[in-house]
């Protein structure tokens, strides 16, 4: 049996092919290492993947691929590790970024440029077995550029400083009844601010009749551009891969300003687990 994670934040997807090769899935919340530790990630399988699964013998050897936001170094990997290995006890366990996850998803073996844009943001340049060169996110406080988190912040730090067209603050206060120091609190007092700030990206696209938002997101995705793809090797001769809910849903907005920037674009998915569904098919000896 092969169970797929692919991990991010807010929300885990879950795709497990049984030796009949039928998949099984299901979705659980999120889960990143930086904030949350391997009791938490532990509590999340029993409660929701297991129960989820609990039509299936799991009682059985698995081969797990793990795909994470923050499992960028083995500290990190090692904090998933353990809950796995707590509830999985007679399985082999590989724990790779979720970057990965989005390279296998979009690229499968050839090479590429491939980005994330969800409620965080990484880019790279895979060149169809491993990724060779990474642009650090840096996270939602110091990076981030062209995330959920991002634009959120973006907006939020905008609204606050009465910088956004009357009507537009007008119609954000009736809909969230939000002050200055109610923000504040949730992000410096609260856990998870990437996830709420990245709430505020969903105010952002569903009110994009109004230029002042599509003029914001847009240079969100400058900044993405300026400060990470641009200098990805062969950036001009691959095509940009993107995974994620940010670049599914402004998609328009970011092929905008790739044209711009003179970047051909490629693929773009809402979330990778499909495509690692049929990497992990067509590459069963993988480890």
């Amino acid at each position: 049996m092969i169970l797929i994670a692919d991990s991010g934040s807010s929300k885990t997807d879950w795709r497990l092919i049984d030796d009949s090769n039928q998949i099984h899935q299901c979705a659980t919340q999120g889960f990143n290492p930086y904030f949350q530790s391997s009791d938490d990630f532990s509590s999340i399988i029993k409660d929701e993947l297991l129960k989820s699964f609990s039509s299936v013998n799991l009682n059985t050897t698995i081969q797990i691929f793990y795909y994470g936001a923050g499992c960028g170094t083995d500290a990190k990997k090692e904090i998933v590790k353990l809950a796995l290995k707590k509830e999985f006890q007679d399985s082999t366990i590989s724990i790779h970024s979720d970057l990965l996850a989005a390279a296998r998803a979009t690229c499968g073996n050839k090479n590429g440029l491939v980005t994330i844009l969800g409620t965080g943001a990484n880019s790279c340049y895979y060149d169809g077995i491993n990724i060779v060169e990474n642009s650090p996110s840096l996270g939602y406080v110091l990076g981030d550029e062209g995330s959920g988190a991002h634009i959120g912040k973006t907006f939020i730090a905008a609204y606050l400083n009465k910088e956004l067209p009357e009507e537009l603050s007008k119609r954000f206060y009736q809909r969230f009844q939000l002050n200055k120091d109610d923000v504040l609190d949730t992000v410096y007092r609260k856990p998870n601010p990437n996830r709420y700030l990245a709430t505020f990206s969903k105010f952002v696209f569903q009110n994009l009749k109004e230029p002042t938002m599509v003029n914001l997101v847009a240079n969100c995705f400058e900044e993405l551009f300026e400060k990470h793809i641009l200098k990805l090797a062969n950036h001009h001769a691959l095509p940009l891969n993107c995974v994620g809910s940010v670049a599914f849903y402004y998609s328009n907005i970011l092929r905008a300003v790739a044209l711009k920037k003179g970047i051909v674009m490629g693929t773009i998915i809402e979330s990778p687990i499909a495509g690692l569904s049929l990497y992990h098919q067509e590459n069963k000896t993988l480890e």
